[in-house]
């Protein structure tokens, strides 16, 4: 009888102990599923803030002391398969680079609508003069070879909704 008593005590306490508890509204998702960028050759993955609204801006690259436009698309490099390469639209003010920035990047005062139309980039000089903003990120991040990726907007606001961002991606700016 006693050893009946003490089998069904450790059979109420297992099963007790077994039992999982329900998650509560307060508690946070669990980052463990959630994407981890992989750092290999291929394209990266940037993402970024800028001071003012400037995603429908053509991009340059500038040297690092800011002083010369370095690299600089082709007015057909913006439009390659009948769809403008402007910024995704991320959550929390993030903009999903598709054009090829870094930590050089620099506006001109033309919207990609306005250059894609253009038969040749301007000249060095007509660029310079068009420089809107030479440090315009407040914030750029790399997540990574963008072909990891299996879907790398839904994966990315998931980074930025659960405050992982940071945590995940490498800080440039």
């Amino acid at each position: 009888m006693r050893t009946l008593s003490v089998f069904l005590a450790l059979s109420l306490i297992l099963s007790v102990s077994c039992k999982s508890r329900k998650k509560t509204s307060r508690e946070p998702e669990s980052t463990s599923n959630m994407f981890t960028p992989k750092y290999s050759a291929g394209p990266p993955t940037f993402i970024y803030k800028t001071k003012k609204d400037y995603g429908n801006l053509v991009p340059v690259i500038m040297n690092d002391s800011k002083t010369e436009i370095i690299s600089y698309p082709h007015p057909t490099d913006l439009y390659p398969a009948d769809m403008l390469l402007l910024p995704t639209q991320l959550n929390g003010g993030y903009l999903l680079d598709n054009k090829g920035i870094n930590a050089n990047v620099a506006f001109l005062n033309i919207t990609y609508q306005e250059y894609a139309k253009l038969v040749d980039p301007p000249s060095m000089e007509e660029m310079k003069s068009m420089l809107l903003d030479i440090n315009p990120l407040t914030e750029l991040c790399d997540c990574g070879n963008r072909n990891a990726f299996d879907n790398v907007e839904k994966q990315l606001n998931e980074l930025i909704d659960a405050n992982q961002l940071r945590k995940r991606c490498k800080t440039v700016k």
